[in-house]
């Protein structure tokens, strides 16, 4: 088992082994989240927005052309 000290401004160093496992250089960033039991769980953000790009399929939009009386609803 490793473990870490935090600092009197609450940091800790993450050891070398586990560094090494996640993949981790300088200046990269760790995502942490607590489970309902208590259990907290750190893992790399690895993934940036643009990684998300062309995820989801896009909507299929009908090119059926709208009348400027349908766009005025509501005023009469």
């Amino acid at each position: 088992m490793l473990e870490a000290s935090m600092t009197s401004k609450g940091q800790i160093t993450i050891p070398a082994d586990i560094r090494r496992q996640m993949g981790l250089g300088t200046g990269e960033r760790v995502v942490f989240t607590t489970l309902d039991d208590g259990t907290t769980v750190m893992r790399a953000k690895t993934r940036s927005i643009q990684d998300l790009r062309g995820l989801l399929k896009p909507e299929r939009r009908s090119r059926k052309a709208v009348s400027v009386e349908d766009m005025d609803i509501g005023q009469s």
